[in-house]
């Protein structure tokens, strides 16, 4: 489980390829106007557009930063040895909270000092991942107050809040939102215990509101268990979920989700050892699941660690470029 932020194969590319491809000019164009990095390059560091290069492969990696000590712009210095890819897909924002105002009794989205840096300046933090290709979300939890995305009162408190977060993601041009049913404290300032119908109607107004985004679910908390009501599932508004004890495998029970939209590997690249994180990797191909769930993504040179990782999740290394 991740820390309170409140106190939180691919083929090998070879040379005579690449030439083909130039002799050829043939353009692989991919779903992001990106820059990558060559196979071969990395050393030098120059860039070259990914018309030269060929889809990644293999499952999607996420990657959750605790921006309060880390920068978030380190997803965007691992990419594969081989292809040049980038080895993470998406970027996560660790994290922004549901406060409660005790004189409203209303959800507030929250965001603290090194959170709202990283938003406030979203052309060095944000943008410069989505230039990459990477997609940036924002984290939404708890914040120890009572209020949670599992005990919105009503249809209209959900879609209030849902408001607030669609836009926050417009305001920073962000690529969508994640959901973490942790820290609420249900009960506290005499809030509600999380009900049937919160998460339900909080996805479904997000939705409506921001249909081109992502939605993700960190499969935890009460909300684990309340996806559905009067006939409309979780699984059927958001994009992907993710199982959310590091170090193990568990596919989160999200009806409606096909397997290349779930991630039942996670791991704290701070602590979940290197076998372990490379069998869950090996797991994750072998049973054909879409997402590996990167957790703690800190400021040090991990291409090592994560390499073996890689190895199985996209056949290649991973170079590491500051």
């Amino acid at each position: 489980m991740k820390n309170t932020k409140s106190s939180l194969k691919m083929v090998a590319v070879s040379t005579t390829a690449i030439v083909l491809m130039l002799l050829s000019s043939c353009k692989k164009e991919s779903s992001q106007n990106a820059t990558a990095i060559a196979p071969g390059s990395a050393a030098t560091g120059q860039a070259v557009p990914n018309a030269l290069l060929i889809a990644k492969t293999g499952p999607k990696g996420v990657c959750y930063v605790e921006v309060n000590s880390n920068d978030l712009r380190n997803v965007g210095k691992y990419t594969l040895s081989t292809g040049g890819q980038q080895l993470f897909d998406i970027a996560i924002i660790f994290a922004a909270n549901i406060n409660y105002n005790t004189s409203t009794k209303k959800a507030v989205l929250f965001f603290n000092p090194q959170v709202t840096n990283v938003l406030n300046n979203k052309a060095t933090y944000i943008q410069s991942l989505q230039s990459k290709g990477i997609k940036v979300l924002l984290s939404i939890l708890g914040n120890h107050q009572g209020a949670g995305i599992s005990n919105f009162p009503n249809q209209a408190a959900a879609q209030a809040f849902a408001q607030q977060l669609s836009d926050a993601v417009t305001t920073y041009g962000l690529d969508g939102i994640d959901f973490d049913d942790e820290y609420a404290d249900y009960g506290t300032n005499g809030t509600g215990q999380p009900n049937s119908s919160s998460f339900v109607y909080l996805v479904t107004a997000l939705r409506q509101l921001m249909p081109g985004k992502i939605i993700s679910f960190y499969y935890y908390g009460p909300a684990a268990s309340r996806l559905s009501y009067n006939g409309v599932t979780v699984g059927s508004k958001v994009d992907y979920s993710w199982n959310a004890n590091y170090g193990t495998y568990s596919v989160p029970n999200v009806p409606g989700l096909a397997k290349s939209n779930l991630g039942p590997a996670a791991i704290d690249i701070a602590s979940t050892s290197s076998s372990t994180a490379n069998s869950l990797a090996t797991q994750t191909v072998s049973n054909n699941y879409g997402i590996y769930l990167y957790y703690n993504l800190t400021n040090n040179d991990s291409h090592t660690y994560l390499s073996g990782i890689s190895q199985a999740l996209h056949g290649s290394a991973t170079t590491y470029t500051p």
